[in-house]
């Protein structure tokens, strides 16, 4: 099996020299699965595993691991090749919807045009357009300002104003119109776990329940008195212990993450896990009006052809274009249809979205805010809590064994280091 890409880009973000707890707090991982992870990689990579006096293990990758896991498995050049290949078909579906919009407006305008031109060209030969008129094409000139050309030059000159600075094009933004952009909470859940971890490093590997609330969700009313069940979780996540004070106060201690392969010193972390809303589209805002006004366009344009085909007579008379326009018409219509119909499905789905995001968020930040002015009893547990923290970075001289050399070496050497740190003793005196 293929190592996980999760670890791999992990320790390529550390330096290539980690320790479980680092892996598991930049990348948000369960501990367990981190530490298997970390050993597979480490023997398909050819890395090594440092241990330090203590009995903590740091693993040191090669930074071409990339490189030796790409020529070992096919899996891994297989899929870097369809990520790629990927990227260019998922631009191609974007661009698709746009250009099936223009093709079908193209399509609606050259057939109505071709069908009026038959008309008045039979009703100046021989008096016969009676037979459109019955169609109810009547009130087609009070729509026909639609296609002229004027239309889209209003819009297009808003959307040069409106797009300086703005990546997408006309294509990806009538994509973005009819879809959006995906979710911005997608990883979410990656991102929490992430924090969690960054702020149990951040107090020394001991916390109290109040550290984490703000991170977590559906906790409960209670949750700062006396239900602190939300933090099984974390404890499973993160191979952590429950200790518990004299006065029956519960803080949380986790070993695995108080060990580091480098001090990098206290990380930055928000104050609270915070959902970003959802965005009706990335397009500035003469994209969006120009899309929609292409899509009534090409809806309107749907209906009037529909009207003007709808007895199969022009047609069958016309043939050619008209002929196959026809035979396409309601994929033509259901178009139309969607293309109005999606966005707005969607522009009220993501304002409820959004209300139950804000809701989300004004709760994690009012946990936050009990710790900017903790009472007695959580002053008291946090002081509890500072018992059990501890910080262990493990450097080069702490290590008494290292896959790297041969072990005989490694005592040798280890054996002349403990000599020399005598030697060092007796001449100054100690």
């Amino acid at each position: 099996m293929a190592p996980n890409p999760t670890i791999m880009n992990a320790v390529e973000q550390l330096g290539y020299r980690v320790t479980i707890g680092d892996v598991a707090t930049q990348a948000g991982l369960n501990v367990a699965e981190a530490g298997q992870g970390l050993l597979a990689l480490a023997a398909d990579a050819g890395g090594h595993l440092q241990v330090a006096e203590t009995g903590d293990i740091v693993y040191l990758f090669p930074q071409n691991f990339r490189a030796i896991l790409r020529n070992k498995y096919l899996q891994l050049r297989l899929r870097e090749w369809w990520q790629k290949v990927w990227r260019v078909l998922f631009y191609l579906i974007r661009i698709s919807f746009g250009i099936f919009l223009v093709l079908s407006i193209a399509l609606i305008t050259i057939s109505i045009v071709i069908i009026i031109t038959a008309a008045n060209s039979d009703r100046d030969n021989d008096n016969r357009g009676s037979s459109y008129r019955g169609g109810g094409f009547w009130f087609f000139p009070d729509l026909f300002w639609y296609f002229s050309p004027n239309y889209e030059t209003r819009y297009q000159q808003r959307r040069q104003e409106s797009r300086q600075g703005h990546e997408l094009n006309f294509f990806e933004a009538v994509f973005s119109f009819l879809f959006g952009d995906g979710n911005p909470n997608a990883k979410l859940e990656e991102r929490r776990w992430q924090e969690i971890a960054t702020v149990i490093r951040n107090q020394r590997g001991a916390v109290v329940a109040e550290q984490i609330a703000p991170y977590l969700d559906d906790l409960g009313p209670g949750y700062t008195q006396e239900y602190e069940d939300y933090m099984l979780p974390v404890l499973i996540r993160f191979n952590g212990q429950p200790k518990v004070s004299s006065e029956g106060q519960i803080v949380y201690s986790f070993p695995e993450l108080q060990v580091k392969a480098s001090n990098k010193g206290r990380q930055s972390v928000p104050v609270y896990l915070e959902e970003l809303p959802w965005r009706f589209s990335q397009a500035d805002s003469g994209q969006i009006m120009l899309s929609a006004g292409l899509g009534v366009l090409n809806f309107v344009g749907a209906l009037v052809l529909g009207n003007l085909l709808r007895d199969g007579i022009v047609a069958a008379q016309l043939g050619g274009l008209v002929a196959f326009v026809q035979g396409i018409y309601w994929l033509l219509l259901a178009y139309g249809t969607g293309f109005l119909g999606v966005p707005l499905v969607r522009y009220f789905w993501i304002q409820w979205r959004n209300q139950k995001i804000v809701a989300r968020n004004r709760d994690r930040l009012s946990r936050a805010r009990v710790l900017t002015n903790p009472n007695a009893n959580l002053q008291q547990k946090i002081a509890y809590a500072q018992q059990f923290a501890a910080e262990n970075v493990i450097d080069n001289k702490d290590l008494v064994y290292s896959t790297e050399t041969d072990l005989l070496d490694q005592e040798i050497e280890h054996s002349a280091q403990i000599e020399a740190e005598w030697q060092k003793r007796l001449q100054s005196g100690e």
